[in-house]
């Protein structure tokens, strides 16, 4: 009798991931009917303005599967560019319910999916770090030219990107530390087994720090999502194709995050 309700107990507790998963798709499913209004409004605004010069990128956000204004930002920037061969590289996907690259997996986009946690047929559980990005592109048969990359590991996304040499996506969405401000090029000091897990903001990499490496790697920064969280880069050879005025300064396109964050004792390192 014991060994049976223990049996019963044990698989109960295996239900928890499952249970879980349902919980967050029903939580995604809600929040589309209430965001449904904002959503035919974005559509409706998209369809008028998308083809218009004298526009802001983000006056194109929203948000269906993305955490913020992602889904809204990328539709218009491969509208206007127009997509190479409809694959991305996504690393820090979670659990693929709520990420960058799920509406464009929807509209029959293929990609890699690649998380430190979550693991599934769908997504592959590897680490990312500076040594081993390029070996996980190969070994996934990721092609050396693609449209967009996405990378949001909370910790070494400054370096990681820095490594990538031999692969070239049209589009890059990275995560940025607004904390750190816009006049500052920063981020933290270089450590594979580093893990954000203290809510501090030891994280990441400024928003110059970025833009700065992205220049050097021959990419624009065309603009921040409002809640400054991410930055969206684009190739060089690519931004005539946007057909917009790119000459903001860095302050005018850096947007300060609400989150906040205890103040870390570490160091970041100027780059």
């Amino acid at each position: 009798m014991q060994i049976k309700l223990k049996t019963k107990i044990k698989n109960q507790f295996k239900k928890i991931p499952t249970i879980f998963l349902y919980v967050r798709l029903l939580y995604k499913f809600l929040r589309l009917i209430k965001r449904t209004p904002y959503i035919l409004f974005q559509y409706l605004f998209y369809r008028v303005k998308r083809d218009e010069s004298n526009i802001s990128i983000n006056d194109f956000e929203s948000a269906i599967f993305s955490q913020n204004g992602e889904d809204g930002i990328l539709r218009f920037i491969f509208y206007r560019i127009k997509a190479y061969n409809k694959y991305f590289v996504e690393f820090g996907s979670a659990d693929n319910i709520e990420n960058n690259t799920k509406i464009l997996q929807l509209m029959g986009w293929k990609g890699l999916l690649m998380d430190g946690v979550y693991s599934s047929k769908r997504i592959m559980k590897e680490i990312v770090n500076a040594e081993n990005v390029e070996n996980l592109f190969l070994k996934y048969n990721v092609p050396e030219k693609f449209d967009l990359l996405s990378i949001d590991i909370d910790s070494n996304d400054y370096w990681v990107w820095k490594a990538i040499e031999r692969y070239r996506p049209r589009v890059v969405v990275i995560e940025y530390n607004s904390s750190l401000g816009f006049e500052n090029s920063l981020t933290i000091k270089y450590d594979p087994n580093y893990w954000w897990n203290d809510n501090t903001n030891y994280y990441g990499a400024s928003l110059k720090a970025l833009m700065k490496l992205g220049k050097l790697k021959n990419y624009k920064l065309v603009c921040c999502e409002s809640k400054g969280v991410n930055a969206f880069f684009v190739l060089n050879d690519e931004i005539s194709k946007l057909n917009l005025d790119l000459n903001q300064k860095l302050k005018e396109i850096y947007k300060e995050s609400n989150f906040t964050y205890t103040k870390s004792d570490k160091k970041f390192i100027e780059v």
